[in-house]
């Protein structure tokens, strides 16, 4: 007769992957919610959430106008939920000048005139521009035509001939 004793079972752990960083959701974005409180304040809009519906729709609408590095940088320069907007708008095929651009976003806003449509452009870009800091906010207004300094809260100087 054969008497077997049992052996202690050894059980090799399975590889497991280093962890990754986890990827921050839009919940987790608090520089969204503070972007779109400094909105609020300076536009003076009654609540939270008609500023983030204004910062959405001209952010949408400033995205398709910025192109190449400068887009990338102020897509990173922003809280991630403002530089997915940026980042994910078709390039416009031809740019418009600031007068445009505000009738452009006064078409989006229901109710909007283009003297409320330049307030709440003007209450979003002057609060980017104070986020992006001055470099990138040159940077950006190099790309775009004359007369949108304005809208960042920028005196626009005009060249001396």
């Amino acid at each position: 007769m054969t008497v077997t004793t049992p052996q202690p079972r050894i059980t090799v752990p399975a590889q497991t992957p280093p962890p990754r960083p986890r990827a921050r959701d839009a919940a987790e974005d608090t520089g969204w919610p503070e972007l779109t409180e400094a909105v609020r304040e300076a536009g003076q809009y009654t609540t939270r959430a008609e500023a983030e519906r204004i910062t959405r729709i001209v952010l949408s609408a400033l995205g398709g106008h910025v192109t190449g590095d400068e887009r990338v940088a102020l897509a990173q320069a922003l809280p991630r939920e403002a530089g997915r907007i940026i980042a994910s708008q078709i390039p416009a095929t031809r740019p418009l000048t600031a007068r445009e651009f505000v009738d452009s976003v006064a078409t989006r806003i229901e109710g909007a005139t283009p003297a409320t449509a330049r307030w709440d452009v003007s209450s979003v870009l002057s609060v980017l521009a104070d986020r992006i800091g001055e470099t990138l906010t040159t940077r950006v207004l190099s790309q775009l035509p004359p007369g949108y300094a304005l809208l960042f809260g920028r005196a626009e100087l005009a060249a001396m001939a």
